[in-house]
């Protein structure tokens, strides 16, 4: 299985998901248990040619031009992230069968589980940094997803939109960083950018994008001052929680972090921001967990600080301590599993989370009690544990340290009292829940859960058990391969006995478990008797409050901007879009001089002359009856863009005559049918004193501006047509089209082949804005005077209502005073679909293609709206405007990417040719299937504009209705 494959997997298993039924638990538990068991057992199977510094990597072109190119990359490090992305969601699976409710909406959470789990495992395996920004961004939108599954909830709510604020806002800093890293190191290939690290270090952008990269890695990861979204996220599902913050999310900072250290660490700037950070975050985590009520709290806070203690770990500067970092990532991703699943039995089982209430569960629990038992002394770094060993190596990093004099104190003494708050919020989970006396007035009354249930938990705790009395054996060789791309070179000495003799890590061990009961019989009657609703001292740390001020803060910044430079008047908003629009213009003349070429001059006709004074006359009486006769403003536009065709015509640019000339008929009708409903001019209104000289300041203003814009561009116009054109780019074309594009017109070979990316986003855009205008129109509703009914309407009123009660029984016009205009317009409908078959099969090698086929289509669908009427065409024809355009941007998307498993770059084009019978040799573009999606794109857009301005008419007549309604 190749690693697009791997990839792949869970994407797909996710739409299988989203489709199977709502009572199918067992079949979407074994689906998702099923995709991220393969996967492992696949990714387990390469673990032979990474182990020793092997690196797997697969590349699919996509734009080598701007070095953007899907890179797959496996190594020890991200192999050790796949495992436990995908291992740990085996897992989770079989654990989320047996702790959903029969009544929750499964699918869409196992959809979504998975979806995440694959964006998890392509961050991991990402190759190139664009690449892994992207799937970054979709891991936050996956959580935001899965930590509101239960949306009924406002606590879930808040913690998913608290969740996305933050880690989208430094996915978006982590995007400028990426952006800056790239230019410094002049590519963005992962293999490139590592190999880079003291040109990045030594380069002057190096203060600015390493805190936006940290800024990221530290928001994803939770760490001061960001730690406070993740003890809201608490509100999802514990299996949401088992897998999300122990695992795979809150791991993607820190992984980030490991990542990127061969090139961004070993400089001050890295030690004490990144060391700083993971410092504050390790101590406040700790301590704020002591005084949680809540299991799934207590847990929250002490993923965020044995998160600080990874990123202290990678923040000082030395391999020994990065390979100490991801032995961590490792352990705490094993014993917190355990325990978040261990807390989601208990909840479960007894009905309540609240350490207060639960009492004496052993005897009620007991093999749950002794697995949450097992995993919660790994957490406290109990020797032959896993979490003692990685805890250890931390110790002896931070006694060992070479700074100043200062840090080489006080690292000891955080790490040592970091470790006692550890110790006294393990002994909290254990002994207050599964000792002393039974529990009284549970909601139900606490049992073992399903065998299968605890078997994922057994599984994990077994795993710390293993590791921390075999180390050597277990996961000596793995932890190696891990680290080695991680420290960037030969990996130092280090030891994975359980027994190193009595040295300082010893002895600070020593110190914080003494110390840690010591905390724990201290606090443990207060606690009980829930004399701290908060921990104290935090409200210097509230990162939650410091975060709602702000966005109120910004909120009413934003409003009182808005009231100031917002107006609802549409001349004002106009004008100021085009003041920007010029200023943004004037920038760049500011650093270069406008001159003009010397490029000979074509002569002029006498004829052409003369339309294009009638082009600019028509221009300028648009202009002046815009605001008193709106029909003939539109008419005259209208001529102002037939002398435009008629000016491409004679600039032998057929291709774009045709297609100007269509996009004419088709805007001019949809503005036509849009002038009706907007509100009257009202004429006799008498002017309030002053006024009348500020409307003359207006139109004097408005006046100067459109004298700026208009000369303007006549300038760079005529700048741009008197210089020589480089001769390269229209013989690179010219001599290309045919042989590399497989068509002869060489403007639609450029549309659907070269330009083929700026055709997607353009035909993307599109459908955008048809459903901007869609959504707007749904909304909008007429002003009274357009909703008053003319005398001829109203003796048509009654089959009106009669259409809007039964739009089946809809009437027919052809069959009224309309028969003549009827007919015609359906005889021309197969008609204009043979000219539009017409126009898109000859496109590529002649004038024509899928852009004005689908024009031409459009007319042919907006005369029958207008003569036939709303309610007999949609009674008569079902014509879906979404999907068309779904189906043509799927098509468009699909044709680019099948161009990458044969290794060619995205949306590059292949001709295959045939021999047919009767028809002979033929040969036939990919990029025809690309014009089919742009075809079906501008149909359908066109429609659905077209859909919304004809279902106004319908609203006009609904008083209609509701009169005939209320009469009877």
């Amino acid at each position: 299985m190749s690693l697009i494959v791997l990839l792949l997997l869970p994407f797909i298993g996710s739409c299988l998901a989203a489709v199977l039924p709502h009572n199918a638990r067992n079949s979407e538990s074994l689906l998702a248990g099923l995709i991220a068991l393969i996967g492992t057992v696949q990714v387990a199977l390469l673990y032979p040619q990474i182990a020793h510094g092997g690196v797997i990597r697969e590349e699919f072109m996509w734009l080598p031009s701007l070095g953007l190119n899907f890179v797959l990359r496996l190594d020890g490090f991200a192999w050790l992230f796949s495992i436990l992305v995908l291992g740990i969601g085996t897992l989770v699976s079989l654990y989320a069968r047996y702790y959903m409710s029969p009544e929750d909406p499964v699918p869409r959470f196992f959809a979504f589980f998975l979806a995440f789990m694959g964006a998890m495992l392509g961050l991991v395996l990402s190759g190139n940094l664009i690449q892994i920004v992207f799937f970054w961004e979709l891991t936050s939108l996956f959580s935001f997803l899965l930590i509101g599954y239960w949306h009924h909830r406002s606590d879930a709510r808040r913690g998913a939109y608290m969740a996305l604020m933050v880690t989208g806002a430094g996915g978006l800093c982590l995007l400028a960083g990426v952006m800056l890293l790239g230019h410094v190191v002049g590519s963005y290939d992962l293999d490139t950018v590592l190999a880079a690290g003291d040109q990045i270090r030594a380069h002057s952008l190096y203060p600015i994008l390493l805190p936006l990269i940290l800024i990221g890695a530290l928001s994803k990861s939770a760490q001061f001052p960001f730690h406070f979204w993740l003890p809201h996220a608490m509100a999802a599902p514990t299996p949401v929680s088992a897998y999300l913050h122990s695992a795979t999310m809150v791991k993607a900072g820190v992984f980030l972090l490991a990542r990127l250290w061969p090139s961004l660490s070993g400089s001050e700037e890295w030690f004490w921001i990144v060391s700083g950070a993971g410092a504050c975050t390790l101590v406040l985590g700790a301590y704020c967990a002591m005084f949680q009520n809540d299991l799934k709290g207590l847990l929250a806070y002490s993923t965020i600080s044995h998160l600080g203690l990874i990123t202290l770990l990678l923040g000082l500067n030395s391999p020994l301590a990065a390979v100490a970092a991801v032995f961590h990532i490792l352990n705490h991703a094993t014993f917190k599993a355990s325990l978040f699943m261990a807390a989601g039995i208990i909840d479960h089982e007894s009905g309540t989370r609240d350490i207060r209430k639960l009492s004496g569960l052993f005897k009620l629990m007991p093999y749950t009690a002794t697995l949450a038992m097992v995993a919660s002394a790994s957490m406290a770094g109990v020797p032959l544990l896993n979490g003692f060993l990685s805890k250890e190596m931390f110790f002896a990093e931070t006694v060992f340290i070479n700074s100043t004099a200062w840090v080489e104190i006080a690292l000891p003494v955080i790490a040592t009292i970091a470790g006692t708050f550890s110790v006294a919020y393990a002994l909290r989970f254990t002994v207050d829940v599964f000792f002393g006396p039974p529990a009284t007035n549970l909601p139900h009354t606490p049992h073992e859960p399903p065998r299968w249930m605890r078997a994922p938990v057994e599984l994990l705790v077994f795993t710390c058990l293993m590791v921390g009395i075999f180390p050597a054996h277990t996961i000596g060789p793995l932890l190696a391969a891990a680290a080695q791309p991680v420290v960037g070179g030969e990996l130092p000495e280090y030891s994975l006995a359980i027994w190193h003799g009595l040295n300082a890590p010893m002895i600070m061990s020593l110190i914080a478990m003494s110390g840690g009961i010591v905390l724990y019989v201290l606090l443990r009657k207060q606690l009980k008797l829930g004399r701290f609703p908060r921990p104290p001292l935090t409200r210097y740390f509230d990162g939650k409050r410091f975060f709602e001020r702000s966005l109120v803060v910004i909120m009413r910044g934003a409003r009182r901007i808005e009231r100031r430079i917002s107006t609802q008047r549409l001349q004002t908003q106009l004008f100021l879009l085009i003041l920007a629009a010029v200023i943004a213009g004037l920038i760049p003349m500011l650093y270069s001089v406008l001159t003009w070429g010397d490029r000979p001059k074509i002569p002029g006709s006498i004829v052409f002359v003369t339309l294009w004074l009638l082009a600019i006359a028509c221009a300028l009486g648009a202009a002046w009856q815009a605001k008193y006769h709106r029909l003939a403003a539109l008419t005259m536009v209208s001529v102002c863009g037939l002398m435009t065709c008629v000016t491409f015509v004679w600039f032998s640019a057929p291709d774009l005559a045709l297609t100007q000339l269509v996009v004419e008929v088709v805007t001019t009708v949809l503005i036509l049918l849009g002038l009706r409903w907007l509100p009257r001019r009202i004429e006799d209104v008498s002017p309030l004193p002053g006024t009348l000289r500020k409307a003359r300041t207006r139109r004097l203003r408005d006046l100067l501006l459109s004298f700026a814009v208009g000369g303007g561009m006549a300038l760079l116009s005529y700048a741009m047509l008197t210089r020589q054109t480089p001769n390269d780019i229209s013989s690179f074309y010219l001599s290309r089209a045919l042989p590399e594009g497989g068509g002869s017109n060489v403007v639609n070979v450029m549309l659907v082949d070269f330009r083929g990316f700026d055709t997607l986003g353009e035909i993307t855009v599109l459908a955008a804005v048809a459903l901007t205008v869609f959504a707007l129109l749904r909304r909008f509703r007429p002003p009274k005077e357009s909703m008053e009914l003319p005398a001829q309407q109203r003796l048509l009123a009654k089959d009106v209502v009669t259409d809007l009660v039964n739009p089946r029984s809809a009437s027919d016009t052809a069959l009224g005073f309309m028969m003549v205009p009827a007919v015609l317009v359906r005889l021309l409908l197969p008609v204009a679909f043979i000219v539009s078959m017409y126009l898109f099969m000859r496109g590529h090698n002649q004038p024509g293609g899928g852009f004005v086929a689908g024009l031409v289509m459009s007319v042919a669908f907006i005369l029958q709206y207008m003569v036939a009427g709303t309610q007999w065409v949609e009674a008569q024809m079902s014509l879906r405007p979404l999907r068309w355009m779904g189906t043509g941007l799927l098509c468009a998307t699909l044709t680019g990417l099948g161009a990458i498993p044969l290794g060619y770059p995205f949306l590059t084009t292949h001709t295959a040719h045939f021999s047919l019978p009767l028809l002979g040799d033929i040969h036939v573009a990919s990029a025809l299937f690309f014009d089919i999606g742009v075809f079906a794109v501008v149909v359908g857009a066109t429609l659905l504009i077209l859909t919304a301005l004809a279902h106004q008419s319908v609203r006009a007549h609904r008083p209609a209705l509701q009169n005939k309604t209320g009469a009877s």
